[in-house]
Formats: structure tokens, C-alpha cells, sequence
């Protein structure tokens, strides 16, 4: 061979060396952007079909595109379905609660477990799924019961226990349901003693802060981070026996997923740590009572937090 050729031929060899160089994945643990499982796969968020929890997604998934992974959400799924939905694939994370994984997805008794160990509970029943949950936020939405400001001032009501005391000052607007399950009246008068209300109508769940702002009623049961306690005109009783467990938030994440992309787990942490209760009732509110889009609300979020 000519030494002509022979010198092409190691310059050939120099190009695809540089280009290889160039283009092969590099193994830097320290840089999320330089991973290669960042590169190559969609981590696919999920959401339930309520506001709180499209809200924590989009938060979740502004957050991760923002270290440069690659995110897709499927916002809006049936509460009876989402469970299948990660267990399957079809998605990878979505926002869940401790007291929901425990109760409704394992059919385990947390009655009178702290949030601490109903979050044990649940990761340790989940891991049997090839699932796992990251640390819970400090939010909690659990069941409880809104009354109207004003009527609590009137009649010095804090806690359920005052609310069991003046019942027959008090218009409940019910929901029907609430009235037979047992973590509703019947469990309620089990542990405060019975609730002998003034008034007691059922009305759709849709209409009854509707009801109560036009002052027809006077409580009504509520999720603990619903977005019309942040107005002022409503909150939520303190459950002084707490007799409602723990509905902390929490991610919900595949095995396979947390191992193919170990960097989301302290990103996810950190935020949900800025998560309270009030934080969400916030976060709600600009959604449900104010009528923004959860996407924007979600993006100005992570833009002044994270």
C-alpha cells in the first residue's frame, strides 16, 4: 500500500474516531443532562380527573422539562382506572395519596395510624406491585367539613367538637352518601356523639358551596385542600379525635422508571416538601374558584419556586 493511501486511510480512521468522540453517550452520574437514560426516554406523567391533581402533575412535569428531560402528560384520568394505568406502563408517575394507596388500592387498615406510618404502610404494600412512593408532601387531603366563616365566629366553632355541640344551630348540607358511609355520620357520631343539626339536605356536591354562599346552609363535608377554604368566607374543622386518617400526596412512580432516571427522585422531593395543605388550597383556588389554567398556574409555580 502507498504511503499515500496509508495516510488517508488513519485519516479516515482519526474522523470516525472524533465523530464516535462526539456522539457516544457519556457516563456522568453528576449531570442529569449527560445522562444517556435522559437522552433516550419519555417519562409519561398521569393525572387524575380533578384540578389538584392535573395542578401537582403539570407542576412535576414543568419541573423535569426544565433539567431537560424529555415529559409527556396524560392529565384527566378516571380515578378508577389510574391505579391499572401505572401498574401496566401506560404511565410511568402520577400524584397519589398515602391514605388512598393504603386503603382503596391494598385493603389495609390505617384507622388510627399517623401520616407517618400510613406512608410506611402504603410504600411497603406497593413495592409487592414493582411500584414505589417517594416522600410524602406535608399537604394532607383528607375528608373533613367546611363551614362558613361567619357562622363559626357566631357560635365559636373550631373543631368537630364544638360543631357536635351547637348542631342544632347548624344546617348541614349534605351529599347524600355522606350521610351512610361509615368514614362519614355514622363513623362521625361513633366517636363525637350525635349531631341533632337544625337542618339536614342533601344537594349535589357540585352545588353546595353555592348553597352555602348563598347562606341556605351552614357546612358541608369537604376535602381538606379544596380551594374555596383559601377565600376566607369558609375553612375546614379541626378533627380533634381524628377520627379521618391521613391523605398525604405523594408520587406514585414504576420501579423501572426511578432506576432508568434516579435524578427525578431528589427533584420530586424537594418540591413536594413546598407543598402544604394551604399551599394546594391556594394552588386550587386560582383553578376553581378564580378560573385560571391549571397549566399556567402550574408554570408561574415553578417559575417563582423551583
Amino acid at each position: 500500500m502507498s504511503k499515500k493511501k496509508i495516510y488517508s486511510l488513519i485519516g479516515l480512521i482519526i474522523i470516525i474516531i472524533a465523530i464516535i468522540a462526539v456522539i457516544w453517550p457519556h457516563d456522568n452520574k453528576n449531570s442529569v443532562n449527560s445522562s444517556s437514560s435522559l437522552r433516550r426516554t419519555t417519562i409519561i406523567l398521569g393525572s387524575k380527573n380533578f384540578s389538584e391533581s392535573k395542578i401537582v402533575m403539570q407542576i412535576w412535569a414543568d419541573a423535569l422539562k426544565k433539567k431537560g428531560y424529555n415529559v409527556k402528560t396524560k392529565p384527566n384520568i378516571s380515578s378508577s382506572v389510574v391505579y391499572q394505568a401505572i401498574k401496566s406502563g401506560q404511565i410511568d408517575l402520577y400524584p397519589e395519596y398515602t391514605g388512598t394507596i393504603a386503603m382503596t388500592y391494598l385493603n389495609l387498615h390505617i384507622v388510627g395510624k399517623n401520616a407517618n406510618e400510613i406512608a410506611k404502610i402504603a410504600r411497603k404494600g406497593i413495592a409487592k406491585k414493582n411500584l414505589t412512593t417517594l416522600n410524602y408532601a406535608p399537604s394532607n387531603d383528607a375528608q373533613g367539613i367546611a363551614i362558613r366563616t361567619s357562622v363559626a365566629k357566631k357560635y365559636g366553632i373550631k373543631t368537630i367538637s364544638d360543631l357536635q355541640k351547637n348542631a342544632n344551630k347548624i344546617r348541614f348540607v349534605s351529599q347524600g352518601e355522606f350521610d351512610k358511609r361509615e368514614d362519614g355520620i355514622p363513623g362521625l357520631q361513633k366517636v363525637y356523639g350525635k349531631f341533632n343539626f337544625k337542618s339536614h339536605k342533601v344537594y349535589d356536591p357540585s352545588l353546595k358551596y353555592e348553597i352555602l354562599a348563598k347562606g341556605e346552609g351552614d357546612i358541608t363535608p369537604a376535602s381538606t385542600t379544596e380551594g374555596q377554604l383559601a377565600t376566607g368566607k369558609y375553612f375546614a374543622l379541626t378533627d380533634d379525635k381524628h377520627f379521618w386518617p391521613d391523605y398525604n400526596l405523594v408520587p406514585l412512580v414504576r420501579n423501572n422508571t426511578l432506576k432508568s432516571n434516579p435524578g427525578i427522585k431528589n427533584m420530586l422531593n424537594k418540591i413536594d416538601q413546598k407543598l402544604t395543605t394551604t399551599e394546594l388550597q391556594k394552588l386550587n383556588k386560582k383553578v376553581d374558584v378564580d378560573g385560571q389554567n391549571y397549566q399556567k398556574v402550574a408554570q408561574n409555580w415553578v417559575n417563582a419556586n423551583y
